[in-house]
């Protein structure tokens, strides 16, 4: 029999809608039930892809018994973090705050008021069949304690916070937070810390923002040498090129089908933890399409042409990948694809040599072996190994050949299941990347997927000038949209408006962050992550690090700049700059959970550029005018283009014309502007020119 999950549009509610335990969604209609059986709320938080969540609902939320003692003392509560990251914030916060630590599935004990008494995450069937009796019996014999408990927590957490005021990052504090990364850094395997390791996407587009600020790329003619001279290899470059390669040549990328997994379990990259993102993907193709999309600079020894070469294969097959496995029928981009087929972890992803043989004949099979690293002990679970590829082999038509048909084998298996709905923060990264990866690989099916994702964005999530965070099946959600929502979204379309000439793009990204500097200012310069006049919670959530995606507040500071430098805004860019007061302060002790706004800090200190194109669409001048733009100018460049016969009502275009009716580039800062140029040739001069 169904739950009440069973007209929710999360697909991980859906996961529990035919539980034996009598689920709630989130909601007030919970907490008034629970007030009227005078019980306490047991919240559980967690998603689809979510390995450990699975676990947990097998060992005990089909369980028979032990739904019987859910049902019978607690009203039960079930969240898709994904869907609800302000729920699960707040009670992470606390469950962080109780225990030391956090993670998901997260298991909340709540009063019907919402104050949190008793937090954890996975427990093991036994142990949460006496915790579930415990928690009753102190509900009835010590309720006053719990209560003061929850009264404790929420007083301590809800408890107004402001960060002190700063001006955004300086170039030194930029610098330092280099310093600091190096410290963590990982010179053996690449990454930062230890195991597990996670992909540091947003690091990684702050360290070539970094690189190509503090060493130039040397003018046609010019040689390298000498200490900070153009020719030498940062520490920012080194440390983020190391990463990306050895990523790349690890089991944490799909080897035969794109796309990397959440993270690592080991130190070196070997064994991943199978569930794919798409907020992990989107970030990565758009910092693997930066790190490549500049031609090789001589004497950089980690820019050599099959570096190059590696990057950008990477960023390609990742588009791809997100294109073949996450494009939903209505055009957006699905959440997840799981770690787990068949109930078990990684079977899908992984080949013993006896697989290899099924699908290969014997010369075949024996190449892949060696290529992949594919051996008899193996690397994972019962003599299989994950995929890697530290060496590319020097047949690359039977590599080619021998990877298509494993690819077309794995085809055959049970896949993983696909969390298919649509998160809007995380299809704007989606749109920002495919649109960037669109034009500089000269690809326009990537545009136009950027363009459908938008499209469904603008017409599904945007109501009133307001977004929902979710839809799937192309039905809106009920959750109301997150800061994240509002500047990655408004990131994508001023990404997608660059590429396209699209004013409608333009002018929805300002739309969204009028929306923003409205409704989420916190009175001091900085953002709250829920709107003003969203579900009150025990507390505001309010947090400046970076994560597994852009903070809020990163990823408004990021968008706000753009969008500055695009309409001559000051009072965006003040917004901006008030917004990057934290990364300030973060640069020196805590760079690795700041990289957005690292990048974005990078982004204000180089003006930020803006680059006006126009010409006729579809010219070929006109194409490799962007192209030239979108690989030479610095992170956070404002890209704008048009046929130089109406504005659209973008400031960045008016009153640009054609120098001798030729498609014709203006590069400027603060609407002060250089001599338009015609060449590409010139165009990247001057975008390698410090001054305006």
């Amino acid at each position: 029999m169904s739950n009440r999950l069973s007209e929710a549009t999360s697909p991980y509610l859906l996961q529990h809608a035919e539980n034996p335990v009598e689920w709630w969604p989130w909601g007030e209609e919970a907490f008034a039930e629970a007030r009227r059986r005078d019980v306490p709320v047991l919240v559980s938080v967690g998603y689809a892809a979510c390995h450990w969540c699975h676990v947990m609902a097998h060992e005990s939320f089909e369980d028979e018994a032990t739904a019987a003692r859910m049902n019978a003392h607690f009203v039960n509560v079930k969240v898709d973090r994904e869907e609800r990251p302000d729920v699960d914030a707040v009670y992470m916060e606390a469950t962080q705050a109780m225990t030391g630590q956090g993670g998901w599935p997260m298991t909340v004990f709540a009063t019907p008021e919402g104050a949190p008494f008793y937090c954890g995450t996975y427990f093991p069937r036994d142990h949460f069949q006496r915790l579930l009796e415990g928690v009753a019996t102190a509900w009835r014999d010590k309720r006053p304690e719990l209560l003061d408990q929850g009264k404790r927590v929420v007083d301590a957490l809800g408890a107004p916070r402001t960060l002190p005021s700063a001006p955004p990052p300086s170039a030194d504090q930029l610098d330092l937070a280099v310093h600091a990364l190096v410290r963590d850094y990982d010179s053996a395997e690449g990454g930062f810390g230890d195991a597990p390791k996670f992909p540091p996407s947003m690091l990684l587009s702050f360290l070539t923002a970094q690189d190509e600020r503090t060493r130039p790329f040397p003018a046609e003619g010019a040689s390298g040498g000498g200490a900070g001279t153009p020719g030498e290899a940062t520490p920012a470059r080194l440390m983020a090129t190391g990463t990306a390669l050895a990523m790349a040549r690890g089991g944490l990328y799909d080897q035969l089908g794109g796309g990397f997994a959440r993270y690592s379990v080991d130190r070196a990259w070997v064994v991943p933890h199978f569930e794919k993102m798409l907020y992990d993907n989107a970030l990565l193709l758009r910092a693997y399409l930066r790190m490549g999309r500049r031609p090789v600079r001589r004497g950089a020894g980690t820019s050599e042409p099959a570096t190059r070469a590696l990057l950008l294969r990477v960023a390609e097959e990742t588009a791809d990948w997100m294109l073949r496995d996450l494009r939903t029928p209505e055009g957006g981009f699905a959440s997840a694809l799981d770690a787990d087929s068949e109930g078990e972890e990684g079977t899908y992803y992984v080949w013993s040599p006896a697989q290899l043989r099924e699908v290969l004949d014997a010369d075949d099979a024996a190449f892949a072996a060696g290529v992949f690293e594919v051996t008899e002990e193996g690397t994972f679970e019962r003599g299989a190994s994950v995929l890697r590829l530290p060496v590319p082999p020097a047949d690359t038509w039977r590599f080619q050949r021998v990877r298509e048909a494993l690819l077309a084998a794995r085809a055959e298996r049970v896949a993983p299941a696909r969390d298919d709905k649509v998160v809007a923060a995380w299809n704007g990264l989606a749109i920002a990347g495919l649109a960037e990866a669109g034009a500089l690989l000269e690809r326009p099916d990537l545009v136009e997927a950027a363009r459908d994702a938008a499209e469904l964005l603008l017409t599904v999530h945007l109501r009133d000038g307001r977004l929902v965070r979710t839809s799937r099946d192309g039905r809106a959600g009920g959750s109301a949209g997150v800061l994240e929502d509002y500047a990655d979204v408004a990131e994508g379309l001023l990404a997608l408006h660059g590429v396209t000439g699209d004013p409608r793009y333009a002018h929805g990204a300002g739309q969204l962050l009028d929306a923003v500097l409205e409704h989420f200012g916190d009175g001091g310069g900085g953002f709250f992550d829920t709107a003003d006049d969203a579900e009150k919670l025990f507390s505001r959530p309010q947090d400046p690090t970076d994560n597994a995606t852009p903070s809020g507040r990163s990823a408004a500071a990021s968008a706000l700049v753009t969008h500055a430098a695009l309409t001559g805004s000051q009072r965006h860019r003040t917004a901006a700059e008030g917004a990057l007061a934290p990364v300030a302060l973060l640069a020196e002790k805590a760079a690795r959970f700041a990289g957005w706004g690292l990048a974005a800090g990078e982004a204000a200190l180089s003006g930020p550029r803006a680059v006006a194109v126009v010409g006729d669409p579809g010219d070929p001048r006109t194409e490799e005018l962007v192209r030239t733009a979108l690989t030479w100018a610095p992170l956070g460049t404002a890209l704008s283009r048009g046929d130089g016969l109406d504005d659209g009502g973008v400031p960045l275009l008016r009153d640009r014309v054609r120098v001798g009716g030729a498609p014709t580039a203006y590069v400027c800062e603060g609407f002060v502007c250089k001599l338009p140029v015609t060449s590409p040739e010139e165009l990247r001069a001057q975008l390698l020119s410090r001054t305006p």
